[in-house]
């Protein structure tokens, strides 16, 4: 591989590495989110193309590219505030840019999406 290539592959990586979430965008960790399934009745989604096993307490799944296609499935409320989760967290990131930009203004995101919940220790359904 020549310099040019290593050079931008190493940006890549590191720029992968710092994601810092927009302000309408909470990143909580799993520990947090399974305190809160614990102790609140919260609206929690599965955004992960493909769909893969869910964390046990979630309320939907919508892909997170196709968050216009299943707004039947969303509180009618905006400001209900929404948890999502991917499998490593840039889906649910991705999806929480939608929803934003659909109006609502609650949005959580899992830190780590299931592998992270999955190294935590948490079960799934």
């Amino acid at each position: 591989m020549n310099k040019y290539y290593s050079r931008a592959a190493s940006l890549l990586v590191l720029s992968g590495c710092s994601f810092q979430a927009p302000d309408y965008l909470n990143v909580i960790s799993p520990t947090e989110l399974n305190q809160l399934l614990q102790s609140q009745d919260i609206f929690l989604v599965d955004v992960h193309v493909p769909e893969q096993r869910h964390i046990k307490g979630t309320d939907a799944f919508i892909p997170y590219n196709d968050v216009e296609k299943y707004l039947d499935k969303l509180p009618k409320d905006k400001s209900t505030p929404i948890y999502l989760y991917c499998e490593g967290g840039p889906m649910g990131n991705a999806a929480a840019k939608t929803l934003h930009q659909l109006g609502y203004d609650h949005l959580s995101n899992l830190a780590g999406g299931t592998n992270a919940w999955k190294q935590a220790g948490f079960g799934f359904d």
